[in-house]
């Protein structure tokens, strides 16, 4: 079992930048693939990026494409997820997610944007960007 644990997020004015952080418990982070979402207010959780086991494979949103990185240090149990150029509709609780079971045929665009796909979720942590 895998306990994530998010941290870094904040207020920020449109333009600015955050780095989020998670923190996994246990000895085998590297064989998980990992995933960050989001959620507004009112609306349903959605796919920010993900990363495979080694780093060598990230995915975006088309619409955090080119302002967001995903990275992981697999020695330190953690994945981050920058973020640049922050405008107000990237305003969401941001969560991390480990997937095991349903990636051990493999990592594709499809099956790694899918929230049902990853088993172990953090508490989220509160990103505001204002305008």
């Amino acid at each position: 079992q895998v306990q994530l644990a998010e941290s870094g997020g904040g207020s920020v004015q449109a333009g600015g930048s955050l780095r989020l952080s998670c923190a996994a418990s246990g000895r085998t982070f590297s064989a998980y693939v990992m995933g960050w979402f989001r959620q507004a207010p009112g609306k349903e959780r959605e796919f920010v990026a993900s990363i495979s086991w080694r780093g060598a494979s990230t995915y975006y949103a088309d619409s955090v494409k080119g302002r967001f990185t995903i990275s992981r240090d697999n020695a330190k149990n953690t994945v981050y997820l920058q973020m640049n150029s922050l405008k107000p509709e990237d305003t969401a609780v941001y969560y991390c997610a480990a997937g095991l079971k349903s990636f051990r045929e493999g990592i594709t665009p499809v099956n790694t944007m899918g929230a049902d796909q990853y088993e172990y979720w953090g508490q989220g942590t509160q990103v505001t960007v204002s305008s």
